[in-house]
């Protein structure tokens, strides 16, 4: 199936795209662009080069991909956002790309971003985020599998966000954010597990008593980290043990 291309978009006859997209009126394509299969790209939607975007994916109004780093030490190189499949931005969202040619702005599939969220270079975000509205990420900021980010956060840069991890709203992170935990706050600390976040990801209840026993460990202010991360693989189960991964390997 053709594409339908509105009379009012500007598409480059250099931009390479595949069926049944859905191009809005005044969508701005550029020459180096990359498009699958059954996109829709709304009204005002910026597509700078170096624009890569999978199949299925739905981008609203007045969003720009792949705009220049906000780094001043970049220079000029031709970098990507790519973007992978099944994928919501909302309204005025902005992703920028990256600054290495050899590893891109990248999300995952099926992520949900909402009105005026802005992901800045270099970012990695895995599968299944939602980003509720107004929430900026610095650069070289990595968010796990099935994240949920609040509206108002905003994340300092190099930054990374566990898997099943939930963000409360304005809060100021400046540290790493543990997997399954809820952090919040100003600067934000965890507040136990994401109970609601875990039970849709299919956590079992064992599951959960066994990451509430894990915080109180990772909360036990007496513990040097060393003595943190043995007795959380004392618990022998698959979430300890990558709660004690993503500590030890923790730079921030």
């Amino acid at each position: 199936m053709s594409n339908q291309i509105h009379p009012t978009a500007l598409v480059s006859a250099q931009a390479q795209l595949g069926e049944n997209n859905i191009v809005g009126p005044f969508v701005n394509i550029e020459d180096d662009v990359t498009i699958g299969n059954n996109n829709k790209f709304l009204q005002g939607v910026v597509l700078h080069s170096g624009s890569r975007i999978g199949n299925d994916n739905t981008i609203h109004e007045y969003s720009v991909i792949a705009g220049l780093p906000q780094d001043i030490g970049f220079d000029g190189r031709p970098t990507q956002v790519v973007i992978g499949d099944g994928n919501v931005l909302r309204e005025y969202v902005t992703i920028s790309r990256s600054t290495k040619d050899d590893a891109p702005t990248r999300l995952g599939n099926n992520l949900y971003l909402m009105n005026q969220v802005h992901l800045g270079h270099d970012c990695v975000l895995a599968d299944r985020v939602i980003i509720a509205p107004g929430t900026g990420l610095g650069g070289h900021v990595h968010v796990g599998e099935r994240a949920f980010i609040s509206g108002g956060v905003m994340v300092h840069q190099f930054v990374q966000i566990g898997t099943v991890a939930m963000i409360g709203g304005n809060s100021k992170i400046v540290k790493d954010v543990l997997p399954y935990m809820i952090t919040d706050g100003v600067p934000a600390e965890p507040h136990g597990p994401n109970v609601v976040g875990l039970r849709r990801a299919g956590f079992t209840s064992e599951d959960l008593r066994d990451l509430k026993q894990a915080y109180k460990i990772i909360r036990r202010m007496s513990l040097s980290k060393e003595e943190v991360l043995s007795q959380l693989r004392s618990l022998a189960t698959d979430t300890a043990n990558h709660l004690a991964e993503f500590i030890e390997n923790s730079r921030r």
